[in-house]
């Protein structure tokens, strides 16, 4: 008799046992344990630019706690430029990054989707030495440019409107700092650039000249820049797709109500004086999530991307790019605020 209630005893605990690893199971399967702890974090590489358009929301984020409580468990490595980010999309060493316009057509070829907005800029200029007034007068003269990016895009721009091509200039291609060096020890005799590496350069020249803006060219095409995406995570990952999506959307959102507060923010997080990325913000237009999702609605966006896909066959940087609608994940943008 003992030894039949010692076996009924050790079957109960058995019992209880199981019972209590499927109950574990089931709410971690939920998104939370038992006990209250988090269900497994997806993980997540997030390339972006040291400057404030392409670093604010991953500050956000940080600060706010928000990957966390999307599920999130995030890397963020820091890239000089958009095209080498793409490039390490391409070969599955990142699955988000952050572009400019000027890289845009890359995603128009097929090497990235265009996860969401960021905002539309107005921070690129082509610049110049004392005493060249005019683009006319760059022919034949020095101009550097970080190849593939806005201050590329502009320069391209500005030739075309002067009835002039690339093959006018001697284009130096660069990597934005060297851009800065090169153009301040006169170097070089022009340069496409952007803000607020233009003001690093004007406290050593002061007299530079500006001979274009992206506003010389608002009726022609937008400059939006850009966080986008690996293709083969978008199709292998939708759930971790969304969830990234939705972490931009509430930073986007934080950003247009908190700018001053992100400006310190993320000059916290980029080592940069605050007053410096405030001219880049203010040279920029940013949106709430809300204002994307119904300039992507009405198709605003798309033709914003349709109007760079002509830029870039004209430029000779793409010569069948996609529709828009193959390459920008506005849908799942639109969705990820729905959830």
């Amino acid at each position: 008799m003992t030894n039949t209630l010692r076996t009924r005893g050790l079957f109960a605990a058995a019992a209880a046992v199981v019972a209590l690893a499927l109950a574990g199971c089931s709410s971690s399967a939920a998104g939370d344990s038992g006990s209250g702890a988090p269900a497994e974090l997806e993980k997540v590489r997030f390339g972006y630019i040291a400057d404030f358009n392409g670093a604010s929301l991953l500050a956000i984020a940080d600060d706010q706690g928000l990957w966390e409580k999307h599920g999130i468990d995030v890397e963020t490595p820091v890239f000089t430029n958009g095209p080498l980010q793409i490039q390490a999309l391409g070969t599955d060493d990142l699955d988000f990054g952050y572009i400019g316009p000027g890289a845009m057509w890359l995603p128009a070829s097929g090497q990235a989707k265009v996860a969401a907005i960021n905002s539309l800029g107005n921070a690129d200029r082509v610049i110049a030495q004392a005493g060249i007034t005019s683009i006319e007068e760059l022919k034949g003269k020095k101009v550097a440019v970080p190849e593939g990016t806005s201050g590329d895009m502009i320069l391209t721009m500005a030739l075309r409107e002067a009835g002039m091509t690339i093959d006018d200039v001697e284009k130096v291609a660069m990597d934005p700092a060297t851009v800065v060096s090169a153009f301040a020890s006169k170097q070089v005799d022009a340069a496409g650039i952007w803000y607020p590496l233009i003001d690093t350069i004007q406290e050593q020249v002061p007299d530079l000249e500006i001979l274009a803006e992206n506003e010389d060219f608002i009726d022609e095409v937008a400059f939006p820049s850009a966080f986008v995406a690996s293709p083969s995570f978008v199709d292998e990952q939708p759930e971790a797709t969304a969830k990234v999506l939705a972490v931009l959307r509430e930073a986007m959102d934080y950003r247009v109500e908190n700018l001053d507060e992100t400006i310190e923010l993320t000059s916290a997080m980029l080592k940069i004086e605050a007053d410096a990325l405030a001219v880049e913000a203010e040279n920029a237009k940013y949106m709430t999530a809300a204002e994307v999702d119904a300039l992507t609605d009405d198709g605003t966006v798309v033709t914003w991307l349709g109007a760079l896909n002509e830029y870039f066959v004209t430029a000779g940087k793409v010569t069948d790019p996609l529709d828009p609608a193959e390459y920008y994940l506005g849908e799942q943008f639109v969705a990820a605020g729905e959830e």
